[in-house]
């Protein structure tokens, strides 16, 4: 499992082990590690030419010690010292291996920008002459490489309020930190390298983690020689309309292909018709009302997709929520229980599904805000619903109240298309179906559907039945890498 902190676990670390270290030690196995990968950005060191972006404080360091390192093998080592202080050792050091002191015009005939403009503890947008320095940086030609974070990033949050770093490598030290994991912060950061300073025994429990595919073929139920239909879970699908049909078609196919015992659909007469044509294996019911009595035995219910907002489907949603099984609330559902909240209230538990705009409906926050701080308001969003939350978009995280939030690590921008959201509630549902808790069902479907939605794309354009189709695929690797 991949772990990531915030800023003030990792520097809660740094002062224990510091205490047990002579002084400047950390700094300087941070310095090391960063002029390796350095090094191996640039092939070849000797003649290259480098350009530090000095920052006052530890970062600015880091960069002066690997520059004097650079330096030392026969690199052009250029520094553009950003504040009114600098690191007085580091800069000694780096001024006697050779390095310069230099203006920004460095950057621009650099072949690597280092950017050691500020550390992990910064928040808020940068100030200039930082700010100036960050888009210099990006409009360069040359490989950009992050000391700890992308300057203008929270380390903490990956909230980026300004001009940020697009850094195309970032080394960071010690163990990673939350930021670079979660939008908008992590599309600046570009490959994580981590450099082991030694915090690995002062660290706390994580701030976030990440699984793998080994983590989730652990968590994914196997169906037993004694398994049958229902031992291995049956799941139930309240989807679509007589205007929205295809959501339902797509929603049972995504929990047919993530291994459900059966599938039972409800719906009205349009969408019934499309399942039972595109998926014969699925047990479909028309509703003659609004009510899932009567259909049958439910282990976790999918509800919403293309359902529709009106009073029959508020009714069926009130009917799904009254039983005592886990229900997924997706789609047309959340614009329903926005509207009542009283549908929430139930002992059973929910997982809710939703993108920034929905999520925006259910706790009155601005979507952007929303995606500009996607971990703190899908945290409050589990809080104050009493659910699990799976919030979708370019970084998918799932939260729960006194769990850390994970953050799914795989997915493609390509996964951006109509109907890819209904097969992932309906992996979910069926994972819910087979005994997984809320919070490892939305953890485990988010890898699975990413990891389906890169198989299917292999570079190009999918539909959401590529998807679908690839899930199998998606279990077998993940069971191939555990």
């Amino acid at each position: 499992m991949r772990t990531a902190y915030t800023a003030d676990q990792i520097r809660a670390a740094e002062h224990a082990l510091m205490a047990r270290l002579p002084e400047g030690t950390l700094m300087q196995r941070a310095a090391a590690g960063l002029a390796a990968v350095c090094a191996t950005a640039l092939g070849r060191v000797y003649g290259s030419r480098v350009a530090l972006l000095v920052g006052g404080g530890d970062n600015g360091g880091d960069a002066l010690y690997a520059g004097a390192l650079l330096a030392r093998r026969g690199a052009r080592v250029e520094a553009v010292l950003a504040g009114s202080r600098t690191h007085e050792r580091g800069l000694e050091a780096y001024l006697l291996a050779g390095g310069r002191v230099a203006g920004v015009m460095a950057v621009e005939r650099a072949d690597l920008v280092v950017d050691g403009l500020v550390g992990i503890g910064a928040t808020g947008a940068l100030r200039e002459p930082y700010a100036e320095l960050a888009r210099a940086a990006n409009a360069a030609p040359a490989l950009t490489v992050a000391v700890d974070v992308p300057s203008g990033v929270d380390a903490s949050s990956g909230r980026v309020a300004g001009a940020a770093v697009e850094a195309q490598i970032t080394v960071t030290m010690g163990a990673p930190k939350t930021g670079l994991l979660v939008d908008p912060g992590a599309a600046r950061a570009g490959a994580v390298e981590l450099v082991d300073i030694g915090l690995g025994p002062y660290l706390p429990a994580p701030d976030v983690t990440a699984l793998t595919g080994a983590d989730v073929a652990d968590l994914l139920p196997r169906p037993a020689t004694e398994s049958d239909k229902y031992r291995r879970g049956v799941v139930g699908i309240a989807a679509g309309s007589d205007l929205y049909t295809g959501a339902a078609v797509l929603a049972v196919g995504g929990a047919l292909r993530a291994g459900a015992g059966m599938v039972r659909h409800v719906g009205q007469h349009a969408p019934v018709a499309q399942v039972r044509s595109h998926w014969p294996e699925a047990v479909v019911t028309e509703l003659e009302r609004p009510s899932i009595d009567g259909v049958g035995r439910v282990q976790a219910w999918v509800l919403g997709p293309g359902l529709g907002t009106g009073a029959w489907a508020h009714e069926v949603a009130a009917s799904v929520l009254a039983s005592d099984v886990p229900v997924l609330v997706d789609a047309d559902a959340l614009t329903l229980v926005s509207r009542d909240r009283s549908l929430l209230r139930r002992t059973a538990p929910v997982l809710v599904t939703p993108h920034a705009g929905e999520l925006s409906r259910l706790i009155g926050a601005g979507r952007v805000e929303i995606e500009a701080g996607r971990l703190e308001h899908a945290r409050a969003a589990a809080a104050e619903l009493g659910v699990t939350v799976l919030l979708k978009g370019s970084t998918t995280v799932v939260a729960e109240a006194d769990r850390p939030v994970r953050v799914n690590a795989t997915g493609t921008s390509w996964l951006a298309t109509g109907g890819t959201g209904d097969v992932l509630a309906g992996v979910a549902g069926a994972l819910l179906a087979q005994g997984l808790d809320c919070y490892d069902a939305a953890s485990c479907a988010a890898h699975l559907h990413g990891l389906a939605g890169r198989i299917a794309a292999d570079g190009a354009p999918l539909n959401a039945a590529d998807v679908a189709a690839a899930i199998p695929e998606a279990i077998r690797r993940v069971h191939d890498e555990g």
